[in-house]
């Protein structure tokens, strides 16, 4: 199969992702031979800050879509939507591998990152994040071949993995739950740093859960841009039938913020006018509570224009809760312990330069595989 002619590879917008992807690259270099604290302004009380915050809560947030239109696809046969699960399942690989570079570069010595693998230790709850990540790695991969296999022409490799397909997507739903549910796990360990707004026993629901959303508009808004920019023709039924899923879903979720925020925060936590309360108000309105209010209407559930905008809310509305998870949450506890924290330009040259790289790749996926053909 012979490469997309619509699409065009070196338009000025790719040559400012190169540029970035560089100046990232530069940046990641100098972190491997200077070490974090040369590259980064984290410390002891933010150990995760800005990277990890928008690389791997937010990347893997935004993978959810891969499972998500996966399990529509292949387990109920929901046909309208096979139109876009490939680009769906690349979004989501993407996504993972963006997170797994995140990580490297963040772990203190980045050549240990297949130790989880040889060092098993079941009651750790780190442990079980990185074994989802390799897991679901894997099986995206597997689920990404079928493209790689029609291009190479290896037809009998794809006849025996399309064999395996469904089963191999019962098993990515199974790990990209659990993996959603324990990235919020992880922060279980915190009850006396983080702010009752955030932290409960239940935060691993709502990690899953605003997954999930983000996951609908994230497959929603990569459609879009695919089709205005790739040549990908989509009915709109399929953005009409995102948009009625994003809205359930927040619904859902809404009501579980509302349960941790009056019966576990209490009311008034929200109007203290700690920045805690501030970006908890700031996340519940422009996450939450504004797409709600805009897809009630039924109009705007098939409004395009509209819809696109509103997954550039639940995007930015999802992202926000990550940071303040790994961020805000923390604030006063440690003021009070004498730390504070603001990301240095170098921690955002290489989140730029790692999501310029996930775009670059998916155009050259669209460009030299069949991502669309099918």
């Amino acid at each position: 199969m012979e490469s997309n002619p619509q699409i065009k590879m070196w338009t000025p917008a790719t040559i400012v992702m190169v540029v970035l992807m560089i100046l990232g690259g530069a940046v990641a270099g100098y972190r491997m031979l200077f070490g974090l604290g040369a590259a980064t302004n984290m410390n002891d009380g933010y150990p995760w800050a800005f990277w990890l915050g928008l690389d791997v809560l937010g990347g893997v947030a935004m993978a959810a879509g891969g499972f998500i239109i996966a399990c529509a696809v292949y387990i109920f046969n929901w046909k309208k939507y096979h139109v876009i699960v490939r680009p769906a399942i690349l979004t989501a690989f993407l996504g993972y591998l963006m997170a797994v570079a995140a990580i490297f570069l963040d772990i203190g010595h980045p050549f240990r990152l297949p130790n989880p693998m040889l060092m098993w230790q079941w009651h750790s709850v780190m442990w079980v994040v990185a074994m989802h990540v390799i897991f679901y790695t894997a099986t995206l991969a597997l689920e990404f071949s079928p493209m790689v296999l029609e291009k190479l022409g290896w037809h009998k490799t794809l006849k025996a993995v399309n064999k395996i397909m469904v089963g191999a997507v019962i098993f990515g739903v199974m790990l990209s739950t659990l993996h959603q549910a324990s990235l919020g796990a992880v922060f279980l360990i915190a009850p006396s740093k983080m702010s009752p707004l955030w932290w409960s026993t239940v935060m691993p629901y709502h990690f899953m859960i605003s997954a999930v959303a983000m996951g609908l508009s994230m497959v929603s808004f990569e459609a879009m841009l695919s089709k205005k920019f790739l040549h990908h023709e989509v009915d709109k039924e399929v953005f009409y039938g995102l948009a009625r899923g994003c809205l359930i879903v927040l619904s859902f979720y809404l009501i579980l913020k509302l349960y941790q925020w009056f019966v576990n925060a209490g009311i008034g936590a929200a109007f203290d006018g700690t920045i805690e309360a501030n970006m908890f108000l700031l996340e519940m309105l422009v996450g939450v509570i504004l797409p709600i209010a805009i897809l009630s209407i039924k109009k705007n559930r098939t409004n395009l224009n509209t819809i696109f905008k509103v997954n550039i809310i639940v995007i930015a509305g999802v992202m926000l809760n990550r940071m303040n998870v790994c961020l805000f949450s923390m604030e006063q506890f440690n003021t009070w312990k004498g730390f504070s924290y603001t990301p240095s330009w170098m921690e955002f040259a290489v989140s730029l330069g790692i999501i310029c790289l996930g775009v670059l790749l998916f155009k050259m996926s669209a460009k030299y595989l069949p991502l669309f053909s099918h």
